[in-house]
């Protein structure tokens, strides 16, 4: 790796010093859909800040105050996190959980019982509350649509991490328990036999993978939740080895499909798709954390850290990351809709460049 640990370290701080600019950016389009769409009928200025973008790079740097011990970037967190609850918390649902991962951390670590008694509230509706598909399933509830009797490959990273780690904060086993029967709920019906990849969906009425869609991002989600999920507790010995050797035959496709440029493409097997950061990013992240566990084979390692150049090269001046494809709901009917979603910067991809590039300080060579 041609890379020292200053490379690296300069661009983590460029992805964090744009990053609060890009959390409190107002999301125009999402809010103008809110307006008529909302299903819980509450105030939708809950939402503006408050949503799965949000808490996937809320996580981030979570991951990086737990990793450096920065007083700065848990100042990031605690200022967003006392903003927020003055303005209220919105409704329930698996892209409103999302920010509560990093504060269950943050609440563990200063001993904030007002953030944990917010995160034993929504652990508690998860594990009671929550709308259920068949086989008791999280249905994919998302703040302006129901999605009644689907599972998508999102709900894993968004929804169950939180509960898996509230599970082991509380210790509670049930919700360990919960959260394990999740993940192999969701790989029983979400994973393609014949290529190890992920569908972005399914649904029990309609018995379909819906567009049977390769999404990148979808994927990307998996690649990087089992590891965090294999890392936060002791799974009993038969469902630890099952989500292994789902996160390898996973790897190894990835592989195949990654460009000589060291990009994944936003629909991971159609090159006439574009290629995308967050995914790129978060296919990287996963097979270096893979590789922490482990899991993965070094020339694996090698290809994930190949991603590393291209990536500095739609990150901007300001460290703002660029190729990054808007929040993506279902493609219902074909591929084609996937390659038309925008490309515009967004938390999570900041967040999960600041994860990848983490891991890579691992494999720098100081000169």
């Amino acid at each position: 790796m041609k890379y020292t640990t200053a490379d690296i370290d300069r661009y983590i701080d460029l992805y964090l010093n744009s990053f609060e600019k890009v959390l409190y950016e107002e999301d125009s389009q999402f809010m103008e859909g809110m307006k008529t769409r909302s299903l819980a009928g509450d105030d939708i200025r809950r939402y503006q800040f408050w949503e799965w973008t949000q808490g996937v790079g809320l996580y981030g740097v979570w991951k990086l105050y737990k990793e450096t011990r920065d007083a700065r970037y848990m100042d990031i967190l605690t200022s967003y996190y006392e903003r927020q609850l003055v303005i209220g918390l919105p409704s329930k649902n698996v892209n409103t959980v999302t920010p509560l991962l990093a504060m269950s951390f943050v609440a563990e670590e200063t001993g904030n019982e007002r953030y944990m008694d917010v995160c034993r509230e929504w652990a508690r509706w998860i594990y009671e509350d929550f709308p259920r598909t068949k086989e008791g399933g999280l249905q994919h509830i998302t703040s302006d649509t129901l999605n009644e009797g689907e599972l998508w490959d999102d709900t894993l990273f968004m929804t169950v991490l939180f509960l898996a780690n509230m599970g082991r904060i509380l210790g509670e086993k049930k919700y360990l328990d919960e959260a394990e029967y999740q993940f192999l709920l969701h790989i029983k019906y979400l994973t393609d036999r014949k290529t190890g990849l992920w569908y972005h969906g399914w649904s029990f009425k309609e018995k379909s993978h819906f567009a049977a869609a390769f999404w990148g991002r979808g994927n990307c989600w998996i690649t990087a939740a089992i590891p965090e999920f294999l890392n936060l507790f002791n799974c009993s010995r038969s469902v630890k080895k099952f989500l292994e050797e789902t996160w390898k035959r996973q790897a190894e496709a990835l592989i195949k499909y990654q460009e000589p440029n060291g990009m994944w493409h936003t629909l991971i097997d159609d090159k006439t798709s574009y290629v995308e950061a967050s995914a790129t990013c978060g296919f990287a992240y996963g097979i270096l954390k893979g590789a922490g566990l482990g899991l993965a084979k070094e020339d694996w390692i090698r290809q994930a850290l190949a991603a590393l150049e291209p990536i500095m090269g739609y990150t901007d001046e300001l460290g703002v990351v660029n190729q990054v494809s808007y929040g993506t709901p279902m493609g219902r009917e074909s591929k084609d809709f996937y390659k038309k979603i925008e490309l515009k910067p967004m938390p999570y991809g900041q967040a999960l460049a600041m994860l990848f590039f983490m891991e890579c300080r691992k494999y720098a060579k100081d000169i």
